[in-house]
């Protein structure tokens, strides 16, 4: 199975001490979950220890400096076998290192004799190290100073040493709702460009892949996957977030751009339209936090969750009620999840003024509707995106900037908030709307 690491992962030459230190032994029948955790706990404590000494004991004056002393496989006997690394390629990897050593021990003792040999081992060159080496039947494991002087090898550390700084989201998982197109999309292929795993959760399936496929060119095949998640059911979003720790081990990011803005049929009731874009817009979001704090809290590590709320929040609007007091709430929703989640759970959102470029939201039927509306000229045999542009620049010069506010430019604002340069913010609401001087806070 893959894994996430570990707050600091093991690199692939990394030695073991020995095989009990990083076997969890489970017994289902006699033992709750909770046991196990436990466990882990102790024997990951353990682990830790033991590498520190066997470095100790192995280390001569000109050897590299001590690295990460966390394993970087785990065997849960009756379960299975957990690789960890610093992403989803390098604990496969790993593991596939593992596997293959067991195939060797296997193979080494389908091979035995009769067991009646006698004298020292055939590896044993000198009559000194007989003593460093141990045999299982026909098994022969290399001296431990002799595993240790490969794994700390000059020219290996070498290497190491000259390895590209790793990027923004290395050892990070992000799920992301809404990535099947605009903003959430743009939010999945960044963090991919930036060596980040990402969940492209969406109820538009085609969408999704669409977006996936542009991620993979951006990253690599291992570090991207879909969900289905639909806004209005709990069950879907817990089996979203469930899937993505079983793909990954885990997830440090949760970010959703997936809204609804209501453009009901006049003969539909106002308070059926007020309940859906309630449900959709800010219920969801709630439900959300609830399912993703499940994971994040038994994790017990830094993790951030983004929202994203809207200018109408704070601009006061005829005709879209609904919408802007469902974004409204999503403010204080913001703060509220920040104090009840803190300290390590951070929440912030992103309040866009309105997204047309690439946005589900504006269908180009709904664009005629708003260019009409505002008198703007148009011709029917323009492209969608070319009349999404005219709309989107009108908008524009409503603001201080006078320039379109696009997916890109949120998505770099989520991206902030959901990586460590942000460490130190939550509770917060970041504009992402030109300089509209009717949304400045009062």
């Amino acid at each position: 199975m893959g894994g996430r690491s570990l707050p600091d992962g093991h690199e692939l030459s990394g030695s073991f001490p020995s095989h009990a230190d990083f076997a969890i032994p489970w017994y289902p029948a006699k033992e709750e979950l909770a046991q196990v955790r436990e466990r882990i706990g102790e024997r990951v404590e353990k682990y830790r220890k033991d590498y520190a000494e066997y470095y100790s004991a192995c280390a001569e004056k000109g050897s590299p400096k001590l690295r990460d002393s966390n394993p970087s496989v785990v065997v849960v006997p009756g379960l299975g076998l957990f690789g960890f690394g610093k992403d989803k390629r390098e604990a496969r990897i790993t593991s596939e290192f593992f596997v293959n050593a067991i195939h060797v021990m296997a193979g080494a003792n389908a091979l035995e004799d009769d067991g009646k040999g006698s004298g020292p081992l055939p590896q044993v060159r000198r009559p000194e190290q007989a003593r460093d080496f141990k045999s299982f039947h026909n098994y022969v494991a290399l001296p431990r100073t002799e595993a240790f002087r490969i794994e700390y090898w000059a020219l290996e550390e070498a290497k190491l040493q000259r390895m590209p700084a790793e990027k923004e989201f290395s050892r990070k998982v992000a799920v992301v709702l809404g990535g099947g197109s605009g903003i959430g999309r743009e939010v999945a292929l960044e963090i991919a460009k930036r060596g980040g795993h990402v969940v492209i959760a969406d109820m538009n399936a085609a969408g999704a892949e669409e977006t996936k496929a542009d991620a993979v060119k951006l990253s690599a095949p291992e570090m991207v996957m879909t969900a289905s998640m639909d806004l209005t059911a709990r069950e879907t979003m817990a089996a979203g977030l469930r899937a993505t720790v079983l793909q990954f081990g885990g997830f440090d990011c949760v970010v959703n751009t997936a809204a609804w803005y209501p453009t009901p049929d006049p003969s539909v009731p106002a308070e059926g339209v007020w309940a859906r874009a309630l449900q959709i817009n800010l219920t969801s979001n709630f439900v959300l936090a609830q399912e993703a704090a499940k994971v994040l809290k038994a994790q017990n590590l830094p993790a951030s969750i983004v929202l994203t709320s809207s200018a109408n929040a704070v601009v006061p609007k005829s005709g879209s009620e609904a919408y802007d007091v469902s974004k409204s709430a999503i403010n204080h929703l913001i703060r509220e999840l920040a104090v009840g989640l803190g300290p390590l759970v951070r929440v912030n959102g992103i309040a866009p003024a309105t997204v047309i470029a690439g946005s589900s939201m504006f269908p180009r039927d709904l664009v005629i509707v708003a260019l009409k509306k505002y008198s703007l000229g148009f011709d029917e045999s323009e492209s969608t995106e070319d009349l999404r542009g005219k709309l989107a620049e009108f908008y524009a010069r409503r603001t201080i900037t006078r320039r379109p506010i696009l997916p890109i430019d949120n998505a770099n604002a989520i991206c902030w908030l959901a990586g460590e340069q942000s460490a130190k913010t939550t509770g917060h609401v970041i504009p992402v709307d030109g300089g509209l001087p009717e949304a400045f806070l009062r």
